[in-house]
């Protein structure tokens, strides 16, 4: 088994689905006392946030490269971001590292293609919404991307920072969701991308009409199958910043 270098703390409520989600996964597919090899960097969210809303988009992934040189040095074969938002500096991340980044957004276009679905409606942080690394990222799969309208984008954002990232779960903010997802299915979404790691907490496949995505689970399952079939990732490594 090949060990998980994750890159977390974005927030901390996500990360830890990721820590238990990769060791469930591993238990079912190996059984008995297995569990997951992981590394896990953590941040500061405060730290990030504040990057992320004054746009210092390029020291934010300078921050997230050095925690992946660090979880790279430690043992660590191939790289999760524990986040939607920051895929945004991922092609960063990767070029500071000679193991491989595991793309969320990758793994959840795979899913979603695989049921034969081409038109999905996006939701995630405002950052996710609204700029095109994410979006563009599932569109070059063959996706069609739909994102809610500007109020509805606005609560979905502050739902994420004002409540999910501090833990807090409340129905109203469940039946707002759900409100914004059929808004989107009504245009036309044939199924819906849980874009933000901290979504998962809210919402779930029972509350909605179509097929849900939930990137976390996609990610965590793409990765341990990685792990668990070392040939699909082997290979020599690079140095780092090489031919990138």
């Amino acid at each position: 088994m090949l060990t998980i270098g994750l890159l977390g703390g974005m927030s901390w409520e996500s990360s830890a689905e990721y820590y238990r989600l990769a060791n469930e996964l591993v238990r079912e597919r190996l059984g008995g006392l297995h569990s997951a090899r992981l590394l896990l960097a953590s941040v500061d969210f405060a730290d990030v946030e504040r990057l992320q809303v004054a746009g210092r988009w390029d020291e934010a992934g300078q921050l997230l490269a050095g925690l992946a040189r660090g979880v790279e040095a430690a043992g660590a074969d191939l790289l999760l971001l524990c986040t939607n938002t920051m895929h945004k500096v991922a092609d960063q991340v990767q070029a500071a590292v000679s193991i491989p980044l595991l793309h969320l957004a990758d793994a959840t276009a795979d899913a979603v293609t695989g049921d034969g679905i081409s038109t999905v409606g996006l939701l995630g942080t405002a950052f996710t919404m609204e700029r095109d690394f994410y979006r563009d990222r599932l569109a070059s799969r063959g996706l069609r991307v739909m994102t809610p309208g500007a109020a509805d984008r606005a609560e979905v954002h502050r739902v994420v920072y004002d409540e999910l990232c501090l833990g807090v779960v409340r129905e109203e903010s469940r039946r707002a969701y759900r409100d914004v997802i059929d808004r989107l299915v009504a245009a036309g979404a044939q199924g819906v991308v849980l874009g933000c790691t901290e979504i998962e907490l809210l919402i779930t496949a029972s509350d909605n009409p179509v097929p849900v995505y939930p990137t976390t689970r996609l990610h965590v399952e793409a990765a341990i199958t990685a792990a668990l079939a070392p040939s699909a990732v082997s290979g020599p490594r690079t140095p780092p910043g090489a031919g990138r």
